[in-house]
């Protein structure tokens, strides 16, 4: 036994020895990462392969490349600097417009132009539809007789910013930015400017009902965690019931509940509280109210399992030590819940950032979300490259959400633990 120990004390057994532990880590780590394969491919193929390759359409720009290829190759060498291009960029415009690729649509083309000036569609349209066979006598002549926009330089700007494989068009969109015509970053129109205002909104009404979920709650979840438990599971139903309800069923209910003959009208008439019916659809107090209902279990349970571990005995030894039931509160109890607290506000925010339904039936225009612009571009104005710089915009402003929370939720541990 001692020349065992002798063994494995001596430098030659203890390398020996951290080597096969080495090896066995090597091999379980091998296990259970094989295990985990089939779950990461299933992932990567069904969540993050089709958000990648939606994203990848905010920089594409194969359609103007594809449709005009001639055109796009005569721009190459030309500068935009306030002059007109050389004729043979004209005569490789006009080449393209004249040998169309069937299997493209022209006018989506002039869809993916117009969305970087306005007025490029009508142009590319009645450019085509006008083209003669022969130029007379050349073809910028002929092209600025058809339209006089292609007397323009600020036409052939944009077709030389399009001109790449990928564009910065759509993300400088999705934040009212555009390039100009010298091909510099700049602001959009103040009539144009939409998105930014949108993006703050959609921050500002989904605060509004994280807000409100927290108020509400909170005591809700107080109450919950204070009942015994037969009793509590009997509430739990009733604040799980808006999981078991469709969206779209909850959402059509507030609109009957709200409007001007309806339910909460008529009681308040009824009790000499209003004279004539309150305007409670089609504004922001109808989008609050129905999101803050479909999301307040989203804050009451997060609240209720960090409230339901906390000891009575804290609360029940500030008293003792001679706390009032109000500093005892403010100072034991509070403190313990702002982990759950905090988790309920995160989740319920960056939940309703992307909320659709229910701010477009119960909410006016002005109450409309970025959502809503992301579905009006995918399925009205196909505009696909829009509608990826803006869920990109969107899901870049959770990712920070997420980065900040997790920054402070770190600092206020190190606090703790210092």
């Amino acid at each position: 036994m001692n020349s065992v120990a002798a063994g494995l004390n001596s430098p030659t057994g203890a390398s020996a020895i951290k080597a096969e532990i080495r090896r066995i880590a090597r091999r379980q780590m091998l296990r259970d990462s094989v295990l985990i394969l089939p779950l990461l491919a299933f992932l990567l193929a069904v969540f993050a392969g089709p958000i990648l390759l939606f994203m990848l359409r905010a920089v594409e720009n194969a359609i103007v490349p594809d449709s005009l290829p001639r055109t796009v190759a005569a721009l190459e060498d030309w500068q935009p600097a306030g002059d007109l291009p050389p004729e043979p960029v004209f005569a490789a415009l006009a080449a393209d417009l004249k040998n169309f690729p069937p299997d493209r649509n022209l006018a989506v083309l002039a869809r993916q132009l117009n969305a970087s000036r306005e007025g490029f569609r009508s142009l590319m349209l009645k450019t085509t539809n006008k083209l003669p066979e022969a130029p007379q006598p050349g073809w910028q002549q002929t092209l600025t007789a058809i339209d006089k926009k292609w007397a323009d330089p600020a036409y052939w700007g944009t077709l030389k910013n399009e001109s790449g494989r990928l564009t910065p068009s759509y993300l400088l969109g999705a934040v009212d930015l555009k390039l100009d015509d010298t091909g510099n970053i700049a602001r959009v129109a103040p009539e144009r400017a939409l998105y930014l205002s949108l993006l703050w909104r959609t921050f500002e009404i989904s605060l509004e009902v994280a807000l409100l979920c927290a108020v509400l709650g909170f005591p809700a979840a107080f109450v919950l965690s204070a009942l015994p438990q037969h009793q509590a599971n009997l509430l739990m139903i009733c604040v799980m019931l808006p999981f078991w309800t469709s969206l779209l069923v909850r959402t059509t209910a507030w609109i009957i509940l709200l409007q001007g003959n309806g339910p909460v009208n008529s009681l308040l008439q009824w009790l000499n509280l209003i004279d004539q019916p309150l305007q409670l659809l089609f504004n922001r107090f109808g989008v609050l109210v129905a999101m803050v209902h479909v999301l307040l279990p989203y804050m009451i349970l997060p609240l209720y399992s960090v409230m339901k571990n906390i000891p009575v005995s804290h609360f029940r030894a500030a008293q003792s030590l001679g706390a009032t039931n109000r500093v005892a509160f403010q100072k034991v109890y509070l403190p313990q819940t702002l982990p759950g607290l905090a988790a309920g506000t995160l989740l319920v925010f960056i939940m309703a950032l992307g909320y659709y339904i229910t701010p477009a039936l119960v909410g006016g225009p002005s109450d409309q979300m970025l959502s809503y612009m992301i579905t009006f571009h995918l399925n009205e104005s196909m505009n696909w490259g829009m509608a990826s710089a803006l869920g990109a915009l969107l899901l870049l402003a959770t990712i920070l959400l997420f980065a900040v929370f997790g920054r402070f939720a770190a600092a206020r541990q190190f606090l703790r633990g210092g």
